[in-house]
């Protein structure tokens, strides 16, 4: 299999997409100890998202999916197992206010990266002299 369709596999998205979650997961739940200001993880999600949809497009969505997943998820094991954490209250509503305003995030950012993509194919596409 050639390098370029194993980057574009759907195993390297969800691989890329675990990796990028569990990175910011791991900022959101040790960095100073876990005291992270939330704009931080906010803004590592969009840069992680808006990278998937410009490289992948519209075949971005696993890597999306798993990238969003992992911070929601960090802090239900946390709950799950009764650790301490960072999420006040720690409670299940809070769990799932913070999944759907990640989700939002990741759409957002998703949705810039294949805008992008689509403006920088546009462009390339008018320089190259094709219209």
């Amino acid at each position: 299999m050639p390098l370029e369709d194993l980057a574009h596999s759907f195993l390297a998205r969800v691989f890329a997409g675990l990796l990028a979650g569990a990175a910011i997961a791991a900022v959101d739940n040790m960095a100073f100890g876990g005291e992270v200001s939330p704009f931080v993880i906010v803004a590592m999600l969009l840069a992680a998202t808006c990278f998937a949809g410009t490289f992948w497009g519209s075949h971005a969505w696993a890597a999306v999916l798993f990238t969003w997943a992992c911070l929601p998820s960090a802090h239900l094991v946390k709950h799950l197992l009764g650790l301490p954490d960072t999420l006040h209250p720690n409670t299940y509503a809070s769990i799932l206010k913070l999944a759907a305003f990640t989700l939002a995030v990741a759409t957002v950012g998703t949705a810039g990266g294949v805008l992008l993509r689509v403006l920088m194919s546009t462009a390339e596409h008018r320089t190259s002299g094709k219209a």
